[in-house]
């Protein structure tokens, strides 16, 4: 590979086609000299072969010194790579580089996405390889549906409009460049599919990937955005799922925020989100006096008072009108005050009512008795209080109400049946009592009255015997 060459003085491949009439032939010349190669000294025959030190034509496009035209294919990645090796071996990996080889690629060389006699340093002002022109170059395989359903079916075609609408693609098209771009979250020459636990926007690293930038306090702050995101994230409801129990179904940054767009896909927009998982809770929301205020007080539905990131489990002490209460923050005094108290005291009552009724109802259990039926069905119970706090989402008594008396209920009948059960007990034990003491009296009375009878049978005295005994 020819390199520290004076192109414009040494490589006559160059001079001779920049003098050309031929368009075609002429194009390449005129475009080299703003590309990088040119400014390092890369002849033109370290890429087509040949001999540029000679306008001989005949020897300079020799082929026993190697001269291969235009070279196409996999030829291109080959010759690239003779200088680019850590950038080839990592495109000879990805996905694009993966399915070339197979000969099932879109992309069939370095220069579809760097471009051929015009490319240049990839982090320069006006490089195709960053900002908008990166954007357009990806979209323009990943958003052609005839193209991208002849290699994967299940690719979908609208990241790039989607994109265009989201926080970062709006920022880009008002000039904004430091703003990320598909190869910002995906890689550049080791993209892989989404699928892999390779890839950067793998379930496994998304989190990571958008920390990236999210958690860099000198990078955020042209934007004036917080960095403490993940960190809250980490340690919330949601975290605790994703880092600690593993669960596969709880949610990362991109089921909120979405992947490319401004909310997930099918999501009309951020507000709702959360309704993807709690439906039931959405849907109450939805008829609820609160959402007509929040929409006209420009509030976050949920987040209100949930928060956004640092979601903790619900607890009972966000309801009532205690410090931790999450309704005083808007209610003061009025309706929507008396309505948080009542369902606060509401649902103490039904725990306390809940663990008398399993203390009773074991008590009977621990004293033999039967009652198997009257036990309380906890599943059933945890779910009745679920939905009572579901519940509170509508905010309308009745709903509320209607909810919760069903756990009272099978309060009531536990209690029932315990009290039926320990009266049955004790009814048992006292008529073994009273048997007992009638026996008891029995025998007293009979010890009695035998002593009495023996007492009768035996001689008054000695005297009176002897006085009989006299003649």
């Amino acid at each position: 590979m020819s390199q520290g060459v004076n192109i414009e003085k040494e490589d006559m491949c160059y001079n001779c086609h920049g003098i050309l009439d031929d368009e075609r032939l002429k194009s390449p010349a005129v475009l080299f000299k703003k590309d990088i190669h040119f400014t390092r000294g890369v002849s033109c025959a370290s890429c087509h072969g040949g001999d540029h030190t000679t306008d001989e034509i005949e020897l300079s496009m020799d082929t026993a010194k190697g001269f291969v035209g235009v070279p196409k294919g996999a030829k291109i990645a080959r010759i690239c790579s003779s200088c680019h090796k850590d950038q080839f071996g990592k495109f000879s990996k990805s996905i694009h580089g993966i399915r070339n080889a197979r000969g099932v690629s879109a992309i069939n060389s370095c220069v579809d996405c760097h471009g051929i006699h015009d490319i240049t340093k990839a982090r320069s002002k006006g490089s195709r390889m960053l900002g908008l022109s990166i954007v357009k170059k990806c979209a323009s395989c990943h958003s052609n549906p005839s193209l991208t359903k002849r290699f994967n079916a299940e690719l979908p075609n609208d990241q790039f409009g989607n994109y265009r609408n989201s926080p970062h693609g709006k920022r880009l098209l008002t000039g904004n460049t430091s703003v990320p771009t598909c190869v910002s979250c995906h890689s550049n020459h080791d993209v892989a599919s989404v699928k892999s636990e390779t890839s950067p926007v793998n379930r496994e690293n998304i989190m990571e990937t958008c920390g990236k930038c999210h958690s860099d306090e000198a990078y955020m702050s042209r934007s004036g955005l917080p960095t403490d995101q993940f960190e809250k994230y980490k340690k919330s409801v949601h975290g605790v799922a994703v880092f600690e129990a593993k669960n596969p179904l709880a949610p990362l940054c991109t089921d909120c925020h979405g992947w490319h767009g401004e909310a997930p896909k099918g999501v009309a927009s951020f507000k709702v989100t959360c309704g993807r998982c709690h439906e039931s809770n959405m849907k109450m929301f939805e008829n609820s006096p609160h959402q007509k205020a929040f929409e006209e007080k420009g509030k976050n539905f949920c987040s209100q008072c949930h928060g956004s990131h640092d979601i903790s489990h619900p607890s009972d002490e966000m309801l009532g009108v205690g410090e931790k209460s999450v309704c005083i923050k808007c209610h003061d005094n009025d309706k929507g005050y008396e309505f948080a108290k009542y369902m606060k005291q509401m649902l103490d009552s039904l725990n306390y009512s809940a663990e008398a009724a399993g203390v009773r109802i074991a008590e009977a259990d621990i004293k033999g008795m039967n009652v198997i039926d009257g036990r309380i069905d906890r599943v059933e119970l945890n779910r009745i209080i679920v939905m009572s706090k579901t519940s509170v989402h509508s905010a309308n008594p009745e709903v509320f109400k209607s909810n919760i008396s069903k756990g009272f209920e099978m309060i009531e009948k536990t209690n029932l049946a315990s009290d039926a059960a320990l009266k049955s007990y004790y009814s048992r034990r006292l008529i073994p009592g009273i048997s007992a003491v009638f026996i008891f009296i029995f025998l007293i009375a009979y010890a009695v009255r035998f002593k009495k009878v023996k007492n009768q049978d035996k001689p008054k005295n000695n005297f009176q015997t002897n006085k009989l005994r006299q003649p």
